[in-house]
């Protein structure tokens, strides 16, 4: 439905302003304040029969088009427009677009937002998320506004605001509307800093109903929904009692959004710590020896999505001090993961076959690119040392083979492409959304940065090839291009993948603190 003109009276000026009735009414409060300068915790909008709560069911108020609206409420400062006029690409020429194109577009902090900022910066390397919003009919309100936050992001080259998508998620997740009481007297302040692996934690809950898509980017009609097929491990957990070891062992599965990375005082890999995470003991009630026993635990996954969300578990709880401290300690995670170590037999004998000699597929693709790059050099050599008067018109012969001569790229991979499905595991491969190799590469990481847990600042770091996929339109993209985008707010730069050690932790600098990985594919 379209959105509804309406108007709102506020210290006696009336004032034009949209309300979308598909919205919940946070977000018209919002629109209200950009026009009057009213915050909305102040902010009193009259309806018929009493006050527009942000619960309330716009059904039953039945807004029509050209209704006035009263507002009660005292303005503070109006919102600052942005320092440089909002362009969109249609505006632009071809020189401008290419070169605003560059590099993709931040997000302005709204006030102790970059946790989620850095959030959707980094479920912007989920591709086929996008493809699922974008095609499904009938969207809930967050899924809805995360699109449309998109959408717009794709169709500018500022930094871009994102006043609509804060306002539902915050009428969505009530906890990132809390106020920030740390001031000075009690006195309150802006809104709180959030944590981002909550916030992502949050967003992946708020899309489960997102219809799934096939392999042609089709939604699913009465299907699997995309978080289910994309996004959702599953975890094998099997409980022991020490103590009674004939006591029959318990099998449960369970359903993660993210596997673990426990820190501990000997940690320094991030494999390492995960398989802490999966290896623990905890006390319970044992019913053949009738009190309290010990019983280690086992976790295994029994399913891989296609994108693996791996939590670097960097806050504990501090009794001593009553709130939440930040693990400092420098924890080296990989850029590529083999997950093999951490699934099942069942699984890993399902995976072993493809992922073993994708290995070695992948080593002979990179000696490849090596012959090709040194060829190119000694033809873009030769080509500049022949003297200008050579280059007249010659009778062309066919160029003769030589030893070592390569084929087209294209050919190899469909040779390779064969064989990888002739190997992958026919469940897997019907399994669509999961990964049939087990083997991953890090596309997306949100690190923070300070030394609380309640405070500092949040970072997005997203791998330039994401936003730069395989097709057929403008320049092949260099396989070799291991670089990143880092996405510090609207402030947006490219980060040399030299550099990504400086983000292991060790200290109060930026540390990685939620990674993604996506699943290699067979092609």
């Amino acid at each position: 439905m379209a959105p509804l003109q309406v108007h709102v009276k506020h210290a006696g000026k009336t004032l034009d302003v949209n309300l979308d009735t598909s919205l919940p009414p946070a977000v018209f409060k919002d629109a209200v304040y950009q026009v009057t300068g009213v915050p909305p915790e102040r902010m009193k909008v009259m309806i018929k029969g009493g006050v527009l709560k942000d619960d309330t069911d716009w059904k039953k108020v039945a807004p029509k088009a050209g209704q006035t609206f009263m507002v009660i409420g005292a303005a503070g400062e109006l919102p600052k427009p942005p320092e440089k006029p909002i362009v969109f690409l249609e505006d632009m020429d071809e020189s401008e677009i290419a070169e605003a194109l560059s590099l993709p577009v931040g997000l302005k902090n709204l006030g102790n937002t970059c946790y989620m900022n850095a959030t959707v910066q980094a479920m912007r390397a989920i591709p086929e998320l996008q493809t699922a919003l974008s095609t499904s009919p009938h969207l809930d309100v967050l899924p809805r506004a995360l699109r449309d936050l998109y959408s717009n992001m794709s169709r500018t080259t500022e930094g871009y605001i994102p006043n609509a998508f804060l306002t539902v998620l915050r009428q969505v997740v009530p906890q990132f509307g809390e106020i920030d009481r740390s001031g000075k007297n009690g006195m309150l302040g802006g809104y709180a800093q959030q944590d981002a692996e909550e916030c992502w934690t949050q967003l992946a809950n708020g899309l489960k109903e997102v219809p799934g898509i096939d392999a042609t980017g089709n939604t699913l009609t009465g299907g699997r929904r995309f978080v289910d097929q994309f996004m959702m491990a599953e975890m094998r957990r099997e409980l022991k009692c020490d103590e009674a070891p004939e006591e029959p062992s318990t099998v449960t599965i369970e359903k993660v959004l993210k596997i673990e990375c426990n820190i501990s005082a000997t940690t320094n890999y991030m494999h390492t710590g995960i398989k802490d995470a999966m290896n623990s003991q905890l006390e319970k009630n044992s019913p053949s020896l009738g009190r309290q026993a010990v019983y280690s635990q086992t976790s295994r996954l029994s399913r891989l999505p296609s994108y693996l969300t791996v939590h670097m578990v960097r806050f504990a709880w501090r009794r001593d001090i009553g709130k939440k401290a930040k693990i400092m300690r420098k924890v080296k995670f990989a850029s590529e993961f083999d997950a093999l170590e951490v699934v099942t037999d069942e699984l890993k004998s399902k995976l072993t076959p493809v992922s073993s000699r994708l290995k070695s597929i992948e080593k002979e693709r990179g000696e490849r690119r090596k012959v090709r790059k040194r060829t190119k050099v000694v033809q873009d050599a030769s080509s500049s040392s022949r003297p200008a008067e050579e280059n007249t018109d010659v009778e062309m012969t066919p160029a003769s083979e030589v030893p070592g001569d390569l084929e087209e790229e294209s050919v190899y991979r469909a040779r390779e492409l064969q064989e990888l499905e002739a190997l992958a595991d026919a469940d897997l491969k019907n399994d669509y959304g999961c990964s049939v190799t087990g083997l991953y590469d890090l596309v997306a990481i949100v690190t923070h940065k300070g030394a609380e847990a309640d405070a500092g600042h949040y970072i997005g770091f997203v791998k330039k090839s994401v936003f730069h996929a395989k097709s057929g339109d403008g320049p092949a993209f260099d396989e070799d291009d291991e670089d990143w985008y880092k996405f510090d707010d609207d402030k947006v730069s490219v980060f040399p993948k030299e550099k990504l050690g400086t983000i292991d932790g060790g200290g109060e600098d930026a540390s990685a603190y939620v990674l993604l990985y996506r699943s290699k594919p067979l092609a």
